[in-house]
């Protein structure tokens, strides 16, 4: 089932963030631990069931698969979905600036 949009989980965010560059597993949690400055840090158990959806949506695919690590690369409709996850998280940053100090709305 194709990925349908919408908001998406902070994990889903992190991974796709984090395989701009291609990776197997292990390395994929230094990333995305990396990529999230530390913020985020993703055990097997979550990784693998949100690599599991993910590819299911069709965010993601295999590249390489040698029997004992397998390589996940982010599609172009993977790209596409952070692309539009980013811009929303934006949006809502934005909307939220009047917290600050002020209203900006008017």
């Amino acid at each position: 089932m194709p990925y349908s949009g919408g908001p998406m989980t902070e994990a889903m965010y992190y991974v796709l963030l984090a395989l701009m560059n291609p990776a197997h597993g292990y390395k994929l949690m230094q990333e995305i631990s990396d990529v999230s400055h530390n913020r985020l840090k993703m055990g097997p158990g979550t990784l693998y069931g949100v690599l599991t959806r993910m590819q299911g949506d069709g965010l993601i695919k295999i590249t390489e698969d040698d029997g004992r690590r397998k390589v996940y690369r982010i599609t172009p409709e993977g790209e596409a979905a952070l692309h539009a996850e980013y811009q929303r998280i934006k949006s809502m940053v934005r909307d939220g600036e009047s917290i600050e100090g002020g209203d900006n709305r008017g």
